[in-house]
């Protein structure tokens, strides 16, 4: 696979929805991770990303505009231990009850499917970062049809320098939303500070569609880390 530009290859996506992407620096010390939410509705779209604890959880920007958190309040970033854990929906607390068990991040998403907001049958897409790898995985309808259930899973351990991977929910923008095809894209990471890879990636999102975007910087050896928020309602 060749690896793209990550800046580029959102800027030429109008809608990707929500999405993860983490990388190695280029140095080999550090890993960062990346996810956005971006909306259509105005329900989707009233939303902003506060902290909690070392993660992270949505709220509504103005509550009396709230129709149905069912599917958008939730906390898409926990850490447990030396993992950090980055989902696009509830199933953040699957994955870290599981793994609190003892179980993997697969027996916790063997548990789960995609949303149930048809005709789009929203992926679920989760992460875990331990060390100086990751797991991506993908929980989709069969090719559209909510009567099977597609899991994937990607395993990156000790992942190169200079070398990341971007999953999201969405190949496109479209009615009903195409699904996510394929393998996490593999992009080269630059060497840049830790805020301009934050304010690249805000910058190449959809002025339009975006709503939040997390950051986070993780020293391989030393767990220390970084974080900024950037919300689309201040």
């Amino acid at each position: 696979m060749k690896a793209v530009n990550l800046y580029d290859y959102l800027k030429n996506n109008e809608y990707p929805g929500r999405g993860i992407a983490i990388c190695r620096t280029p140095c080999g010390k550090k890993l960062r991770i990346g996810y956005f939410i971006m909306g259509r509705s105005e329900n989707s779209r009233n939303r902003v990303f506060v902290e909690e604890g070392a993660g992270i959880r949505t709220e509504a920007f103005d509550p009396s505009k709230m129709v149905d958190p069912s599917l958008i309040i939730y906390a898409p970033v926990r850490v447990l231990g030396d993992t950090t854990i980055v989902t696009n929906g509830d199933q953040t607390d699957t994955i870290y009850d599981y793994l609190a068990e003892g179980k993997t991040f697969e027996d916790a998403l063997r548990t789960r499917t995609f949303e149930p907001d048809g005709p789009n049958w929203t992926p679920r897409i989760s992460a875990i970062v331990k060390g100086a790898g990751y797991r991506m995985s993908i929980l989709k309808s069969a090719d559209g049809d909510p009567a099977g259930a597609h899991r994937q899973f990607f395993d990156y351990d000790e992942e190169l320098p200079g070398c990341g991977h971007i999953i999201h929910t969405y190949r496109e923008n479209g009615s009903p939303i195409p699904s996510f095809e394929g393998e996490p894209v593999l992009f080269e990471t630059v060497k840049e500070s830790f805020d301009d890879f934050s304010d690249h990636l805000w910058e190449a999102l959809n002025n339009n569609n975006k709503v939040s975007l997390f950051t986070r910087s993780i020293n391989i050896e030393t767990g220390e880390t970084e974080t900024r928020i950037y919300n689309r309602n201040k």
